[in-house]
């Protein structure tokens, strides 16, 4: 027995393998893999996926065909009572285990046929709308998350730089990657960007900006790397310089940081020569948190929620903070701030005037009388 490259069964032959059931386990997986890769979906996705099958099945020491809506509940309940998994977490998981259960139980693959024949029974979808968490509102997110006030975002930056001052006086190895990741955190903010925009930027992804010379040429970077929609390649944007701090930094990196690495046109490359780690940076990032006191709610991504606020707060077009942060939507861009729509806005504008108005009529002609 085999898969062919869409997922489907094919019998080759009518020898019985040794292990009948862990080899029809593995050739299901195998089978979904294939059916997902010609959906065009990323191979970390699909892996992921496949991650959160075996952790079931470890979980639950049965095998797919034999998976009961009891197990399901079981299983979830123990996440989100006791590990207090978070609820988005939990709808991620039970999404993947659901199109793995309707990939064996679709007839047209031909797994429902092969384990009646070998074992006697079906797989079937266990994962109902009453047994799994319901997608109700568009952010998700814990409440603790928030982005960085303008005190705690200098405070920050304050704290990186004088960390690498300190293990450069010391003569210690370890001021370069401090130096890169000092740089890193600024430049995430600077331009909004999630981490894996900003781990790949290259040297050659700066670019002058026309309308805004006094930014050299540094005017504009080239986000290849951007957030991928479902099936599709990474999306591409362009983000325009905003901070008129921003050249100074990344010139300095390019004159005194980037090039001790030698390791061609990355911008933040590893002592390894390749991508920093999310995990590296991250670990810094909460050093400092803890060190300063922060809130444990802030996080790598607060960088970029605070992007967002801080624009609109200062009074950025809100169509503009949306195209520099990638969002098809403005309602994806109004999750990241504290600011209202703007109809809202607007509504709340126009009131605040018209009262404004009517005390100014009454104390006029409260004046004339």
């Amino acid at each position: 027995m085999g898969v062919d490259g869409s997922g489907r069964v094919i019998l080759v032959g009518a020898v019985t393998p040794l292990h009948p059931e862990e080899q029809t386990v593995e050739d299901m997986l195998t089978g979904w893999r294939n059916q997902q890769l010609c959906r065009n979906l990323q191979l970390h996705t699909i892996e992921q996926r496949q991650q959160m099958v075996r952790r079931f099945l470890d979980y639950t020491n049965e095998l797919p065909w034999r998976w009961t809506p009891g197990l399901v509940e079981e299983f979830f309940g123990d996440l989100r009572s006791i590990r207090r998994v978070a609820h988005s977490t939990i709808r991620s998981y039970q999404t993947s285990l659901k199109l793995f259960c309707s990939y064996i139980s679709n007839p047209d693959y031909g797994w429902d046929r092969l384990c009646e024949q070998r074992f006697g029974t079906h797989p079937a979808q266990v994962f109902f709308e009453w047994n799994t968490a319901a997608h109700v509102q568009a952010n998700e997110s814990r409440p603790s998350k928030r982005a960085f006030t303008k005190t705690e975002l200098q405070s920050l930056f304050d704290h990186a730089d004088t960390q690498v001052e300190l293990v450069a006086a010391s003569r210690r190895k370890g001021w370069l990657p401090a130096y890169r990741d000092a740089v890193m955190l600024k430049l995430a903010y600077s331009y909004g960007l999630r981490f894996n925009e900003l781990r790949h930027i290259q040297t050659i992804d700066f670019a002058r900006n026309p309308q805004a010379r006094e930014f050299g040429r540094f005017g504009v970077v080239h986000v290849r790397y951007g957030k991928a929609q479902r099936g599709s390649p990474t999306k591409r944007r362009s983000v325009l310089t905003v901070f008129d701090w921003t050249p100074d930094i990344v010139s300095d990196w390019l004159a005194h940081g980037q090039p001790y690495f030698d390791t061609g046109l990355d911008l933040f490359p590893s002592e390894r020569g390749t991508l920093v780690a999310e995990s590296t940076l991250l670990r810094r990032f909460r050093r400092y948190c803890t060190e300063l006191g922060l809130s444990p709610g802030l996080d790598l991504h607060s960088l970029r929620r605070s992007y967002a606020t801080h624009l609109i707060e200062d009074g950025w077009d809100p169509l503009f903070v949306q195209h520099q942060m990638g969002h098809e939507h403005a309602s994806t861009t109004s999750l990241y701030t504290c600011v209202s729509s703007d109809y809202r806005t607007r509504t709340l504008r126009r009131v605040l005037d018209s009262t404004v108005a009517d005390a100014l009529d009454l104390a006029e002609d409260g004046e004339i009388s």
